[in-house]
């Protein structure tokens, strides 16, 4: 049934996820929390890892998850369920898209999903920044609070330091990554 539930799971985040990995992370969230697979601590956890391992970040936290939940025939369904969906529709798709690329409607299409791709993505980030940012059992699900107790001021810092490095210093997000788990060792 777990293998069912994996299969099921990962084929809608697949099939109904557009702009990228980022996107997903709502539609997975939703999924992992409704089967009870992974905290949220470990969703974020396996965001982090996904984005630092190499592959799309879907197959990455598909095959986590259904390790997690199943074992390693977990984690090949999962990773199964989530790869399947894309695999077919861009072969329909580029059958089809060089043709009709410039058509109307094929605009208009694109032009109303570009900006839920957006939405999609600050959600993910909202949620992150929930997990991240505030200490653990202090937040009553709200990243907008009222006491600044709440708030992990080391990850803030790093947080900071990341961005202003990512973003003033345009140091490599690899640098970035390795100098954030330094300081994540020396803060804690």
């Amino acid at each position: 049934m777990i293998y069912l539930q994996l299969l099921i799971s990962f084929l809608k985040i697949g099939l109904f996820s557009f702009g990228g990995g980022y996107a997903m992370i709502p539609l997975i969230q939703r999924e992992i929390q409704s089967h009870g697979w992974l905290s949220p601590s470990e969703f974020v956890d396996i965001i982090a890892i996904a984005e630092m391992t190499p592959g799309p970040i879907a197959v990455n936290s598909a095959t986590f998850v259904g390790y997690k939940a199943a074992g390693i025939l977990g984690s090949l369904v999962a990773t199964f369920g989530v790869a399947i969906p894309s695999l077919v529709l861009i072969m329909i798709v580029s059958k089809f898209f060089l043709k009709f690329q410039n058509h109307p409607a094929n605009k208009m299409v694109f032009y109303g999903i570009r900006p839920i791709i957006v939405g999609l993505i600050f959600a993910s980030a909202i949620f992150v920044a929930q997990t991240a940012l505030i200490k653990q059992g202090a937040s009553n699900g709200s990243l907008f609070t009222n006491s600044l107790s709440v708030l992990d001021l080391k990850s803030i810092l790093i947080f900071v330091l990341s961005l202003i490095g990512l973003v003033r210093f345009k140091i490599h997000p690899i640098v970035i990554i390795l100098i954030s788990s330094i300081l994540g060792l020396l803060l804690t």
